[in-house]
């Protein structure tokens, strides 16, 4: 409202404003503009010599032009949102009618870690290079910023008893957040070695923590490159201080990349080895606890070996925390296209969401959604590479998804396994 609004006693309402001659021209202008574009692409069909078939496909990230996600862009007004893909008729029973895909927000520099809080109402994710976790509220979807600095965070999470878990890139570590808000480091360190940079963490319901230990954070843009000669900075020529408060001390990578459980004792046990799962990076139980998914992605700072392929692994959890019968899940592969998995959520019924990292193949990167079979059911098509994914919202069965810069979320028609 400007100075001048503010001292006009009797302010006109802009609606009671407009006459219908108005009005009537206004709608004459849109009609002419519609029959314009009509014929213009009917003209454009023609010249081309291939007659339009059939009704025009709705905007979506495969069209030309693409759909636009900014509050900007025309709402989605199909039945079925035309991002969402069913490949096997079950999917339908998973996806919701009558929603559409939202951008909730935009401007990160890259997504990671989404995690919902049941208690506070609200979605946290990380901003790794900006070093900050940013949370978006459920009451009127404001988004601010939730804690800085982070410590390059990376993936998030709340245990049973909703206390933040926070991978840290920057430190090697894994925190936990406790209600008084101190923070209590869970793991740095393995047979007294530091850790490499914990990427995702879940919890069980015995009490335990399980994490995985990929190279990703021994980078300038997500957390701090090794000491000089260290592998992810073998030449040297690197300067991990800099940008770095005073006193910091640089690691150096000492430990294969490994998934990891911490005891409710403290004590931490290797769980699934580098020649098992190479890279690990996100990973979930079923909704039973009885089964460990991990996804296994590309080669990172200071791989010597050939790295992860982009796959999801599984094993049996036994009641003993023991895991056995190793197989691989799923090569992500859709139509000759890999999807490269990053984040995992189960929902209720066991199927799995994974999120996908599909490249420069326009239409592939999002999620792809897989049955306990490892059959794929279904996609959501993003038009960002997406990192990681959670289920959310009062009755968490809503998706929300970090991908690249911006938070996306949409309601399905199933809730997410497990706190968030």
């Amino acid at each position: 409202m400007t100075r001048h609004e503010r001292r006009d006693p009797q302010p006109r309402d802009p609606e009671k404003s407009i006459s219908r001659r108005t009005i009537v021209r206004g709608l004459a202008a849109c009609a002419g503009a519609t029959a314009a574009g009509v014929s213009g692409a009917l003209a454009q069909a023609t010249a081309q010599g291939s007659p339009p078939q059939g009704p025009v496909a709705p905007p979506s990230t495969v069209t030309n032009p693409p759909r636009d996600f900014s509050p900007r862009g025309v709402p989605t007004t199909y039945f079925w949102d035309p991002d969402i893909v069913a490949i096997d008729p079950s999917f339908n029973n998973l996806a919701q009618p009558n929603t559409a895909i939202k951008r909730l927000y935009t401007g990160v520099l890259w997504a990671e870690g989404p995690a919902w809080s049941s208690q506070g109402r609200y979605l946290l994710w990380s901003d790794i290079p900006n070093n900050r976790q940013m949370r978006w509220s459920e009451d009127d979807g404001h988004v601010s910023v939730f804690r800085t600095p982070s410590n390059n965070s990376n993936g998030n999470s709340f245990d049973f008893q909703g206390r933040q878990l926070s991978c840290e890139h920057l430190t090697r570590r894994v925190v936990r957040y406790e209600h008084d808000g101190t923070a209590t480091v869970l793991a740095d360190s393995f047979d007294g070695k530091k850790l490499n940079s914990p990427n995702d963490v879940v919890a069980h319901p015995d009490g335990s923590y399980w994490f995985t230990d990929p190279p990703y954070g021994g980078q300038l843009y997500e957390g701090e490159p090794d000491v000089a000669g260290g592998p992810s900075n073998a030449g040297g020529k690197l300067n991990p201080k800099i940008g770095q408060p005073a006193g910091f001390v640089p690691g150096r990578r000492e430990l294969p990349t490994n998934c990891y459980r911490i005891d409710p004792s403290g004590r931490i046990d290797l769980v699934v080895t580098e020649e098992q799962v190479p890279d690990p990076n996100g990973l979930c139980f079923s909704p039973d606890h009885k089964k460990l998914y991990v996804a296994s992605t590309g080669k990172g700072p200071g791989d010597t070996g050939p790295g992860g392929k982009g796959e999801v692994f599984v094993f049996d959890v036994g009641t003993d925390n023991k895991l056995s019968n190793h197989k691989r899940f799923t090569d992500c592969v859709v139509d000759g296209i890999k999807c490269g998995p990053d984040g995992l959520r189960c929902d209720v019924n066991g199927n799995l969401w994974a999120s996908s990292n599909a490249g420069r193949s326009v239409g592939y990167s999002g999620v792809t959604v897989w049955s306990p079979e490892g059959k794929l059911l279904g996609r959501i098509r993003l038009p960002e590479v997406c990192g990681n994914i959670t289920f959310g919202g009062p009755k968490r069965n809503r998706l929300f998804m970090a991908a690249s810069q911006s938070l996306y979320a949409v309601y399905t028609a199933t809730q997410g396994a497990g706190p968030g």
